[in-house]
């Protein structure tokens, strides 16, 4: 959705002349179609009667847009209001089905409505509308109450595979690349699209089990419409949520498909440390200092470990 930052357009409420003569006229003109593009519909998904200085909202409209014999200027305006909205809350309908599955669609709908009026979309494309989801919801915990550190978890879970499907990547390092370099030396780089969770509730199977309802839903409406008289379709039982289990999870891509891979508590610790900069000896030794595990040939457990992550591509040699 590609568009000029509307600067301070929440606030604008005057609107520009009706012609234009100048650039500074223009981009008033702009922020003024802005300021009524994205201010949220009204509770009947129609445009608000007022303006933000409490004038009636047609009357402001009618400065700067034309009706014509079938639509008043209100009415031509009020399309794209509605459609930019409907369009914007889609998405988020779609790249988060795990939040909207625990909130519920109709208070998943309020928490996204709030979210888009306070973070318009400034991006040319949907992909990063959701980016600041995470700190909303930290912000304002309401929206989400009493399930907040569950959405958290998820919108957390969800944005890494927004993440890991088009995020940058970096040449992987391969064996040969780090053959002769001694471990107490080695420092590496964690690809930029792999992301690493502590999450406390266990979210990815939580999702699965969504979204295969979901697709069950489909396939009966899909069902239903072969016949030649709608039926009513049976209400199904919600997704189980997830109760409070701690895990560690490895968002990332693999031949251009998204994986979420459960790590051991020693293996997050091995990672997280090497994405700070400390080198790879460093990193093992201080998650076998902090393990809790006794019995673990640690040699033979690390090297089978390093061996899997260098195949999924995950290192890079940074500069």
């Amino acid at each position: 959705m590609k568009r000029s930052k509307p600067t301070n357009s929440a606030n604008h409420s005057s609107p520009p002349n009706s012609t234009v003569n100048s650039r500074e006229e223009l981009r008033e003109l702009q922020r003024t179609m802005a300021s009524a593009l994205f201010r949220p519909l009204n509770p009947r998904w129609g445009m608000q009667k007022t303006w933000t200085d409490g004038r009636p909202t047609r009357q402001v409209v009618a400065e700067f847009i034309k009706p014509n014999d079938r639509l008043s200027s209100f009415e031509r305006l009020e399309i794209y209001n509605r459609q930019y909205w409907f369009r914007v809350l889609d998405c988020l309908h779609d790249d988060y089905p795990g939040v909207r599955a625990i909130l519920g669609t109709k208070k998943f709908t309020k928490l996204a409505t709030a979210y888009l009026a306070k973070y318009q979309s400034e991006s040319f494309t949907l992909r990063n509308l959701g980016d600041r989801l995470e700190h909303f919801i930290r912000d304002e915990p309401a929206w989400t109450a009493p399930r907040q550190l569950l959405a958290l978890d998820m919108v957390r879970f969800e944005w890494a595979q927004t993440v890991a499907f088009d995020g940058p990547s970096k040449r992987s390092v391969t064996a040969d690349d780090i053959l002769s370099t001694p471990p107490d030396q080695l420092t590496l780089g964690l690809q930029p699209y792999l992301s690493l969770l502590l999450l406390d509730y266990a979210v990815d199977d939580f999702l699965v089990a969504v979204k295969k309802d979901e697709e069950d839903g489909l396939r009966g409406e899909a069902s239903n419409a072969m016949h030649s008289a709608p039926r009513a379709s049976s209400r199904r039982k919600p997704v189980r949520l997830p109760k409070k289990r701690t895990i560690f999870l490895a968002v990332h891509r693999y031949e251009n498909q998204v994986y979420s891979k459960r790590l051991e508590p020693e293996e997050y610790r091995i990672l997280s440390t090497v994405a700070r900069g400390e080198t790879v000896a460093a990193a093992c030794e201080a998650a076998i200092i902090e393990s809790t595990q006794t019995d673990v040939n640690w040699t033979d457990t690390i090297k089978s470990w390093f061996d899997t992550w260098t195949a999924l591509g995950w290192f890079y040699l940074p500069s």
